[in-house]
C-alpha cells in the first residue's frame, strides 16, 4: 500500500485532547475529569455521530449507492440535472432518493489488463501508452489504483497506490505471453476494487481474446460483481468486429469543488480486500459459460465482455485499430468524472435475492445507465 493519505482522527479524539487541556489550564479536580470523560464516552455512542465535515447522520443506516451515467442523444454527458429530474425504482417500487451528488467525486479503480502472448507488439505498445494516460487523466488527488494482468494466470502487480509514475513504470515492466485467464483476472479484481476507500469503485478490463485459462467461468464473475458496487468497463480489441467506439475522446473536465455528503460508506479495507460470497438467488441473464463468436475461439469475446459490464452500469467499447485504445480508454475516464450519486436507504430485506433498480429521469430525449440491481446479502 503506497498511499500514504490517512483520515483525520474523529471528533471525540479531538475533543477529549481540547477538554482535557482545558481541564488542566483551569486547575479543576477528577470529578470533572470524570464528567468530560463520560459526556465524551456519550458522544462517541450516539446515533448522530458528528463528522469532520460539518454534516451529521445516523449511524447505522445502509444506503443503497447508485452511480448513473446520463447522456443526450449524440453521447455527450447531461449536466446540471438535480435530485428532481431523477427518479428511482426498487423491484418497480418508486424510493426515496436521500442523497443526491453531481460533483466530481474520488475513484477507488483497478486496471485489468490483458498480457497473453497475442497482445505482443503494436496491441501491447497502445496498451501501455493508453493506461499510462488513463492514471494521468485521473487526477483527482484521492483517486487511487491498482493493477491486475492475466494470461496463463492471473497476477497482482500493484496494489493500491496514487503513484502514477510507479504504475507507469510497472506497466511498462510487463512482457505479454501465454493464454488468457480474463474470468480469473475480474473475479479477482472486483472484490479488491470494492475495498478501495472511496464510495466510487470501478474497474477497467482490456483484452483482445476470450478466455481460454481461467478455472472460473462467466456465471461466477456475473456473480461476484453483482454483489458489489463496482463499475465494470471494458476495452476490447477485435480487428475483425464491429467498433462501438467511433468518436474521438472528449475533453476531461476538470476537477469540481468536492461538497460534503452525508452518508456511510459501505465496504472499506477492514476485510482485507476480499468480500464473502453467498450464493444469492436471482433470475440468470445469460447462458453463462462460454461463447462463439464467428466460430473463431480465441477471438475477442464481445458476448462475455458485456455480460461482465452491463448489470454493473459500466460499459464495453469495442476497438478494431490498437490506436484508438487510447481514446476509447480517455473517455471512460471522462465519463467517471461526470456522473451522478444517488442513494436511498435500503430495505433491509438481507434476503440473499437479486433486487432490480431502475433509474430515470424526467427527460425523455436523455438516456441513463446505471447498476441494475443488487443482491441483498445476509
Amino acid at each position: 500500500m503506497t498511499n500514504d493519505k490517512r483520515r483525520e482522527p474523529g471528533l471525540p479524539a479531538v475533543a477529549l485532547a481540547k477538554v482535557g487541556s482545558g481541564i488542566r489550564d483551569h486547575g479543576q479536580g477528577p470529578r470533572t475529569w470524570v464528567l468530560a470523560l463520560a459526556l465524551l464516552a456519550l458522544a462517541s455512542v450516539s446515533p448522530f455521530a458528528q463528522q469532520p465535515d460539518g454534516f451529521r447522520f445516523k449511524s447505522g443506516v445502509e444506503l443503497i449507492n447508485v452511480t448513473a451515467t446520463v447522456t443526450d442523444r449524440s453521447g455527450r454527458f447531461a449536466g446540471r440535472l438535480t435530485k428532481d429530474d431523477f427518479f428511482v425504482y426498487e423491484d418497480n417500487k418508486l424510493v426515496e432518493v436521500s442523497h443526491f451528488n453531481a460533483d466530481r467525486t474520488p475513484v477507488s479503480l483497478g486496471i485489468v489488463v490483458d498480457t497473453s502472448g497475442s497482445m505482443v507488439g503494436d496491441k501491447w505498445s497502445a496498451a501501455v501508452s493508453s493506461i499510462d494516460r488513463f492514471f494521468r487523466l485521473m487526477n483527482d488527488e484521492l483517486d487511487e489504483f491498482f493493477l491486475y494482468r492475466f494470461s496463463a494466470n492471473a497476477d497482482l502487480v500493484l496494489d493500491w497506490t496514487n503513484d502514477r509514475d510507479r504504475l507507469a513504470t510497472m506497466v511498462g515492466r510487463i512482457h505479454p505471453n501465454g493464454g488468457t485467464a480474463m474470468y480469473d483476472g475480474v473475479v479477482e479484481a472486483v472484490p479488491m476494487a470494492q475495498s478501495g476507500q472511496n464510495r466510487k469503485k470501478a474497474i477497467v478490463i482490456i483484452s483482445d481474446g476470450n478466455d481460454t485459462s481461467s478455472r472460473t467461468d462467466i456465471a461466477d464473475v456475473k456473480r461476484v460483481i453483482r454483489e458489489t458496487e463496482v463499475l465494470v468497463y471494458a476495452v476490447g480489441i477485435d480487428g475483425q468486429g464491429e467498433p462501438t467506439f467511433q468518436r474521438p475522446a472528449p475533453p476531461i473536465q476538470q476537477p469540481r469543488p468536492r461538497l460534503p455528503i452525508p452518508f456511510p460508506f459501505p465496504g472499506g479495507r477492514g476485510g482485507g480486500g476480499r468480500i464473502p460470497m453467498p450464493q444469492p438467488q436471482y433470475p440468470p441473464t445469460g447462458g453463462g459459460g462460454t461463447y462463439s463468436i464467428g466460430g473463431a475461439g480465441d477471438r475477442l469475446n464481445v458476448m462475455a465482455l458485456r455480460e461482465m459490464t452491463d448489470d454493473s452500469g459500466g460499459r464495453t467499447e469495442i476497438v478494431r485499430d490498437p490506436r484508438d485504445l487510447d481514446p476509447a480508454v480517455a473517455s471512460i475516464a471522462d465519463e467517471l468524472s461526470q456522473q451522478y450519486y444517488l442513494g436511498y436507504p435500503s430495505p433491509g430485506l438481507k434476503d440473499g435475492r437479486w433486487h432490480t433498480i431502475r433509474v430515470e429521469v424526467r427527460d425523455p430525449a436523455l438516456k441513463v445507465r446505471a447498476r441494475k440491481g443488487y443482491v441483498a446479502t445476509p
